[in-house]
């Protein structure tokens, strides 16, 4: 078993989550960049990712292309600066947060309090996830956020005694995949407290 200043050392960092490009925006930038989340947002949630449109985002913030493309480049990292809050708020619950998400509980509750709290986020945004995952080959491995959560689940894997910890946690967050959750949710209608229950003792079993 760690000991506390061992767990500390090993407990992964978060990455600076979508920082823009250029850190030191002028303040009309800085509104721009917003106006442009916000009215993302909400056609996102109005119409789903797929059926809208960069200009769709353009007119609705009333920005120029310009503006947009050059604080996201495209819809895929649209998606993702989207996420980031959201993923900043899971990563500050696993690193400082109380447990069984954050440090001092055994690492089987960590790794059940994780598997309930990451499939609640896929699955309430699981358009944007599903983009930000798929928008080139091999994009959900190179997602920043995608090496804090394998690092996080190695570490308790490790914590847990299995053996090659970084294979066990590939494999729960393969399991995780957005593609994988929406193909659950919307073709095998399986309800989300049974999706839950039946991942969490996939990660169970992988501890042993």
């Amino acid at each position: 078993m760690a000991t506390g200043s061992a767990r500390a050392a090993r407990e992964p960092r978060p990455r600076p989550l979508a920082a823009p490009a250029h850190p030191a925006l002028r303040a009309d930038a800085a509104r721009n960049r917003q106006r442009v989340l916000e009215a993302a947002a909400t056609l996102f949630a109005e119409r789903g990712v797929a059926a809208v449109s960069m200009d769709d985002v353009v007119a609705a913030a009333g920005v120029g292309k310009g503006t947009l493309y050059r604080s996201f480049g495209d819809k895929s990292g649209l998606a993702s600066a989207l996420l980031d809050e959201r993923e900043r708020q899971l990563q500050a619950g696993i690193l400082h947060g109380p447990p069984p998400l954050g440090p001092g509980a055994p690492a089987g509750g960590r790794l059940e309090a994780f598997v309930r709290a990451y499939l609640a986020y896929v699955a309430e945004n699981l358009e944007l996830v599903w983009m930000s995952q798929a928008a080139a080959a091999g994009a959900r491995l190179r997602i920043g956020s995608h090496r804090f959560w394998r690092t996080h689940l190695a570490f308790l894997f490790a914590e847990a005694g299995a053996v090659d910890p970084g294979l066990r946690a590939d494999i729960l967050l393969a399991a995780l995949a957005a593609e994988q959750v929406a193909w659950w949710i919307r073709e095998e209608r399986r309800p989300a407290g049974e999706l839950a229950d039946g991942l969490v003792a996939t990660a169970a079993a992988l501890c042993a």
